[in-house]
């Protein structure tokens, strides 16, 4: 596998997104709750903490549990939650050999249909619905990875000309158009809870003022 990479617009830490598909899967999995450069130069920075050029699954699947998380959570810190991410890295790797014999590739390689692909992208650690549909995006769209349905499969981040996540990322400019997207689609869900909660608070107001006249309302005379 051999890609031309901008998602963690670092020379070294793209280069490895390029050629390694632990890396790119790797990158993905840490792709949450933090920049996506962080998440994406994360592969990069392991390698070098472990001496090597590469991440490798079965080094990494039989590394001490609190050796591999101290390693993450050495400054600077490869996530904002370094003990969860170690142990979902490590879990991904141990997935990897276990059902790959240790190739990340082979996740992809043979996929027949982009519902497959799918489904296998789904059955990895760390990875859920929307998660999967990305990677499964960034495969179609930037390392040649495009069985049958890909697309279709990927949902609204197969889209050509999209700017919705990591897959349309392939440079500064892009990147700035995934942010503002990003950015846009927060601040619609954020104004969707603050009007749901508004008319919420307004029918429990008006259910407590219908109430209070029926309670406060005079007797009758007999």
């Amino acid at each position: 596998m051999r890609a031309t990479i901008h998602l963690a617009q670092q020379p070294e830490a793209d280069e490895l997104l390029g050629r390694s598909p632990l890396a790119a899967l790797v990158g993905m999995l840490l792709d949450q709750q933090i920049p996506m450069e962080w998440a994406f130069t994360g592969p990069y920075t392991v390698a070098q903490r472990l001496k090597t050029d590469d991440l490798d699954a079965a080094e990494i699947a039989a590394y001490d549990p609190d050796a591999f998380t101290e390693l993450l959570r050495e400054k600077p810190a490869i996530h904002r939650y370094p003990a969860s991410m170690a142990k979902r890295v490590q879990e991904l790797c141990r997935f990897i050999v276990d059902e790959y014999d240790g190739d990340a590739s082979a996740v992809w390689a043979d996929a027949r249909s982009g519902a497959e692909l799918m489904a296998r992208l789904k059955a990895l650690p760390g990875f859920g619905e929307q998660k999967a549909q990305i990677f499964l995006a960034l495969l179609g769209k930037q390392y040649g990875v495009r069985p049958d349905g890909w697309r279709e499969a990927a949902g609204s981040y197969g889209e050509e000309g999209s700017y919705r996540s990591a897959a349309d990322i392939t440079g500064p400019e892009s990147l700035a158009r995934v942010r503002a997207y990003k950015q846009e689609k927060k601040a619609a869900v954020k104004a969707a809870k603050d009007a749901e909660t508004a008319r919420n608070l307004k029918s429990t107001r008006t259910a407590g003022t219908a109430k209070s006249a029926r309670t406060t309302k005079s007797p009758k005379k007999p």
